[in-house]
């Protein structure tokens, strides 16, 4: 159900700078004049631009850079995939939200966003770096028919969304690629890391946590010493600020209908758009699976089910199924 704040909005919005008077507010949405000037600060108090003159009435000249359900959903309608958001200043990972919603039957498309992470998770146990008010985490909910043989591949195929949104956001289609499993690179520089996390009876899946990172506005000097020289942001990468509100609405309309076209016709009917940011084959790579054991090869490609095939200086074809990736002349990834 809307608030009132959120119908005040949606009218100055349709009316653009024709702005609405006090009294055609009260009407509208039948509450007092009163009502509908503690609706208008309260909109103020989050951080949106309203101007109130005598003849033209309250004018709505700025939005906040927050990352607000209303702001989100205001875009391009989508049929499912954020149709539903918990929005949260501050909370310690949007994956264990998301996670205890879906516990508590939450729909398939729920999406958590925050603002800043003080535990943001990332592969292996790790932290996701995660300052507030510049970049996007968010953790969507999925229920897909699927069996967990087949559930790697869904994270390839929500890589495609986030690359192509990248891509659209910064111009540069050549300078984007995906990396194995789970990474976006601009300039072979990591702006994005994608985390899974499964729950599941016998072979089949029940649900997935999508957890997606995008590093948007983070200057590279601000990133912790460890992986600054490794990292990057689409304003750092495009040398101007990215509106985080319309390149969420871009990644999560692209994203859906990835989503859906796994669905209906499996990993396979994607692949095309994967190889197309996927240029990791015929280089060499060394990696580090859970338990600390090395692999050096070259990559032959991905396989149906998602697995990396790394081709042993013997001649020989392993299947990787999870590890650090470290291509050749690169540091270990974050």
């Amino acid at each position: 159900m809307k608030t009132g704040a959120t119908q005040v909005l949606e009218a100055l919005r349709r009316a653009h700078d024709a702005g609405c008077s006090g009294q055609s507010l009260s009407t509208e949405l039948g509450v007092s004049r009163t009502a509908v000037w503690k609706h208008v600060e309260n909109l103020r108090r989050r951080g949106y631009q309203i101007e109130g003159a005598p003849k033209s009435g309250y004018v709505l000249t700025g939005l906040p850079d927050r990352l607000y359900p209303e702001e989100v959903c205001a875009g391009e309608p989508r049929s499912w995939l954020g149709r539903e958001i918990h929005y949260h200043e501050e909370i310690d990972s949007t994956n264990r939200v998301a996670f205890d919603l879906a516990r508590e039957g939450a729909a398939s498309g729920t999406a958590v966003i925050a603002e800043r992470q003080s535990a943001g998770r990332g592969r292996l146990g790790r932290t996701f770096f995660s300052p507030i008010h510049c970049n996007l985490y968010t953790s969507i909910v999925l229920r897909p028919h699927i069996t967990i043989a087949e559930a790697p591949t869904l994270i390839l195929a929500s890589a495609i969304g986030v690359a192509e949104a990248v891509a659209a956001t910064i111009e540069g289609v050549e300078r984007v690629e995906i990396k194995w499993p789970n990474d976006v690179l601009i300039d072979g520089l990591k702006t994005s890391g994608i985390l899974m996390e499964m729950n599941a009876e016998a072979t089949q899946v029940g649900f997935v946590i999508l957890g997606i990172g995008v590093n948007l506005n983070v200057r590279r000097e601000e990133f912790p010493e460890e992986f600054r020289a490794r990292a990057t942001s689409l304003a750092a990468a495009s040398g101007q600020p990215v509106d985080r509100i319309a390149f969420t609405r871009t990644l999560y309309g692209i994203l859906e209908g990835v989503l859906d076209q796994h669905a209906q016709h499996g990993f396979a009917s994607l692949r095309g758009r994967f190889d197309s940011w996927f240029r990791m084959p015929g280089r060499r790579v060394e990696i580090r699976g859970v338990e600390g054991e090395a692999l050096a090869g070259t990559v032959r490609g991905i396989a149906t089910d998602g697995a990396l095939e790394v081709e042993r200086a013997n001649g020989s074809i392993e299947r990787v199924i999870a590890g650090d990736v470290t291509l050749s002349g690169s540091e270990t990834p974050q």
